[in-house]
């Protein structure tokens, strides 16, 4: 089975949302472990700051049922679709990594992984050295030259209790 790595974040009643997401991921998948919750400023927009956290699940599900049972999640939170990229969110669970397939059709990995810090660290809380599929270097070599001060994340204790 492979390691699935999720993105999990939310800006709109997240404590409650980020709880909703991690209770349904484990009745579906088996939840390996999950990052520390982390605390950032809305990037594209104005807005409340995201949660964010790194889950990894195990599951012998195809890549597109995961993405399907995700949307799934999405829904029971009431998020609703919009135009918008960059907007508020009562969740958004992306598939960041399968295993170390590369799958073009559902775009894994996901840019996002090394583009933000509020998934690249996370990340590298819980796999640091786990191989980006696509650059052949570790999440923990991707953090390391990570620009963290122009992407300040602040760990928000508390918010789950099976963090770490």
């Amino acid at each position: 089975m492979p390691d699935v790595y999720l993105g999990l974040g939310s800006n709109l009643q997240p404590r409650e949302n980020l709880s909703l997401a991690l209770r349904e991921l484990a009745e579906r998948f088996d939840l390996v472990r999950v990052s520390p919750v982390y605390r950032n400023a809305a990037i594209g927009f104005e807005g409340a700051d995201f949660l964010n956290a790194v889950a990894c699940v195990r599951t012998t599900k195809p890549a597109a049922v995961i993405a399907a049972e995700l949307e799934e999640i999405h829904d029971l939170a009431g998020r609703e679709r919009g135009a918008e990229a960059f907007a508020s969110r009562t969740l958004d669970i992306d598939l960041l990594l399968y295993g170390d397939e590369v799958i073009d059709e559902l775009r894994v990995p996901r840019a996002d992984v090394l583009d933000y810090g509020f998934v690249l660290g996370p990340l590298a809380d819980i796999a640091p050295g786990l191989v980006h599929p696509s650059t052949g270097r570790t999440i923990a070599e991707h953090w390391a030259g990570f620009d963290r001060d122009a992407n300040p994340l602040r760990v928000e204790p508390d918010v789950l209790s099976n963090t770490g």
